[in-house]
């Protein structure tokens, strides 16, 4: 037996004004779920703490609840000491459990045709990814765009899919999914992270019926103009001053000592035409670290914009363009600064090489000690990075070389997904999301490590929005000053 001691949020609408927390210490066997914290509570202390559970064994998904602010099912997940119990992030009707109905009833069920059509053996491979949810809506509790905009959620476009891909339906799925919001999603992921049964929504259900959608002409005229672009020039934005490829000349830079390592850089759209500034501030940085770059002038767009809204005619050329850029060279380890660009071409590409973001190079090989700078900085995790690349340690621990970290939730700034482009109010309530957290955290600087994130925050805080690398530059630049005036002194 081991003693645990536990938060709970509590709320009864008959006596409750508002939601309150109450603190438990009880006694379970040794590899207890969360689920049996639960019933020794209500058994021996609390009758009246109210949850929900069934099977107990991670199938039905009635004992989903946040543990310590993240969704798990209370049968699954292991019991420790301090941790926090709360429901789900929906409307709650008594402590733990929460108002299932308004969701589950919007998700959709077969409309049998009137031709007998049993599916084959490639349907059914299709379909299974889709079909192992247990409705327990963890994707949906985590959901932002539901948030701040009419969208159906996660597991409502996970059915749609699923029931396009089985010849046995007779609705358009298609059309459905686009009424429900299909183009609100931000590409997060988190519903994916949230998901007990791991079910890949955004790739395996949206982006897909996004390009179904794009078929049947759906496409939104931002997103068309993009890939039109990328047609036209390689890029996804245009060029609105003296471009990263420009300012750089060589095609090799050597670093500044000994050669440790040597990648090959991918640059991507945004750094390359919108923010060269921090890419050459990686360049510096990476220089000073004893890494050889090697930046190819024939890559393009990695397709990532393209991808997420389902605009997939173009693709093939892009990829093979890129991967052939740096096969020639005989390039064996790729870097990405860009966690859209690292995502991409690590889960949709099939490379020769190996791709890492720049953050895991540096924390690879390690630094030379940076100066202590005098602020305080908060991290905003970019989506394609903490979920589409799994880095959530390395770049905090390169920020934590330089300057002080406080912590802010890690949530959606609004600009994936083609949000950002095709639905500017969505991305715009969103990104406020992200002010108010930046603000209540109280930090001087915002770091990260995603131009569109940077972008994209940047118009909504009054604070610095500074990239990882840029902030170690920062960092070299005060340790060469100080040793400056020690030498002159």
């Amino acid at each position: 037996m081991k003693t645990l001691t536990v938060r709970v949020r509590r709320f009864d609408p008959d006596k409750d004004k508002e939601s309150h927390y109450e603190t438990y210490t009880v006694k379970v066997n040794e590899g207890a779920r969360v689920l049996h914290v639960l019933h020794a509570i209500h058994d021996t202390m609390d009758s009246t703490l109210a949850y929900r559970h069934s099977c107990g064994s991670g199938q039905c998904g009635s004992c989903a609840v946040r543990v310590n602010g993240e969704p798990v099912l209370a049968c699954m997940e292991e019991a420790q000491n301090n941790i926090t119990i709360e429901p789900l992030n929906l409307s709650v009707k008594k402590d733990l459990v929460v108002d299932l109905l308004p969701t589950l009833e919007t998700i959709s069920s077969l409309k049998p045709s009137d031709a007998l059509k049993m599916p084959t053996r490639s349907d059914i491979d299709m379909i299974k990814p889709l079909r192992d949810c247990i409705e327990c809506l963890c994707c949906v509790s985590v959901c932002p765009a539901m948030d701040v905009t009419k969208f159906l959620g996660p597991t409502a476009m996970r059915q749609e899919m699923r029931l396009a891909l089985d010849p046995r339906d007779s609705g358009d799925r298609v059309v459905d999914a686009v009424n429900e919001g299909l183009f609100t999603c931000t590409s997060c992921q988190a519903c994916w992270k949230a998901c007990p049964k791991n079910i890949e929504i955004p790739s395996k259900a949206i982006e897909k019926l996004r390009a179904l959608a794009n078929r049947r002409g759906f496409t939104l005229p931002r997103h068309q103009e993009v890939a039109a672009l990328v047609k036209e020039t390689g890029r996804s934005v245009t060029r609105i001053e003296p471009t990263f490829m420009e300012l750089v000349n060589a095609e090799v830079i050597e670093p500044k000592g000994p050669v440790r390592a040597t990648v090959g850089f991918f640059v991507g759209c945004m750094y390359n035409m919108r923010l060269p500034t921090a890419a050459l501030d990686a360049i510096e940085v990476l220089k000073r670290n004893g890494i050889r770059v090697i930046i190819p002038k024939e890559q393009v767009c990695c397709g990532s914009p393209l991808i997420r809204t389902g605009q997939l005619a173009f693709l093939d050329t892009l990829k093979k363009r890129n991967i052939d850029a740096f096969q020639f060279r005989n390039i064996d380890t790729v870097m990405t600064m860009c966690a859209g660009c690292g995502s991409t071409l690590k889960n949709d590409y099939k490379t020769p090489f190996v791709v890492m973001d720049i953050n895991e190079v540096l924390t690879k090989y390690g630094i030379e000690p940076p100066a202590r700078l005098p602020f305080k900085a908060t991290y905003h995790d970019p989506c394609h990075l903490l979920r589409g690349q799994g880095i959530r340690e390395q770049p905090r621990q390169l920020i934590l070389q330089v300057v002080d970290l406080v912590e802010m939730p890690s949530i959606c700034c609004g600009s994936g997904g083609g949000v950002k482009s095709g639905i500017p109010d969505e991305a715009a309530a969103l990104g406020k999301r992200r002010a108010e957290e930046i603000k209540k955290c109280g930090a001087d600087v915002v770091i990260s490590s995603c131009p569109f994130c940077e972008f994209h925050i940047a118009g909504h805080t009054d604070k610095p929005v500074k990239n990882i690398a840029t902030v170690l530059l920062e960092g070299y630049m005060e340790k060469d000053r100080k040793k400056g005036n020690l030498i002159a002194s």
